[in-house]
């Protein structure tokens, strides 16, 4: 394994193609001395040592999302138990008549909450008490917009782009 970053190996690289752009070499001299120069083994060791890397990392996803999974459950049961502790306390309050406990740790006590409108049967709510939700915004067809580009017709404020991507095989 070399000792030289990848990106130090691209910029000796690109160095290099420049140097033999500039001067006027044919087109095998260009490859030999590209071969010879040994950089593009070097960096083809350090790609494969770069994906092994990356797939090394995401050798670990699974078992992250499985303990998120784990987590996630264990904090809605804990939730749950504690709303269910806690509504078993307010039954039993109320039951005793007792509306207010104070300790050293804590103060407890029942309070009314705030008038609630509960809607029982909504076909008899007038139509003035209802609301009808805006409408989504337009979006873009970007499928119908690139047909048309493909098509040799322009479209404002559209383009077509190509990016590249990373295939690992």
């Amino acid at each position: 394994m070399t000792s030289v970053a990848l990106y130090t190996l691209t910029g000796e690289y690109l160095a290099l193609m420049n140097t033999l752009a500039d001067g006027d070499f044919d087109a095998q001299t260009i490859a030999d001395t590209i071969e010879g120069s040994g950089l593009t083994e070097a960096i083809a060791e350090k790609a494969c040592g770069v994906e092994m890397v990356a797939r090394t990392m995401e050798m670990h996803v699974p078992a992250i999302d499985a303990e998120i999974e784990r987590l996630t459950k264990l904090k809605k049961q804990r939730q749950t138990a504690a709303a269910a502790l806690r509504e078993y306390l307010k039954r039993n309050m109320i039951a005793a008549g007792i509306t207010k406990l104070e300790s050293p740790l804590f103060k407890i006590k029942l309070q009314d909450n705030p008038p609630a409108v509960d809607i029982f049967d909504t076909s008899l709510v007038p139509s003035e008490f209802m609301t009808q939700p805006a409408p989504p915004p337009p979006e873009p067809d970007k499928t119908a917009i690139k047909g048309a580009i493909k098509a040799g017709i322009e479209v404002p404020g559209a383009r077509l782009t190509v990016a590249q991507r990373l295939v690992v095989s």
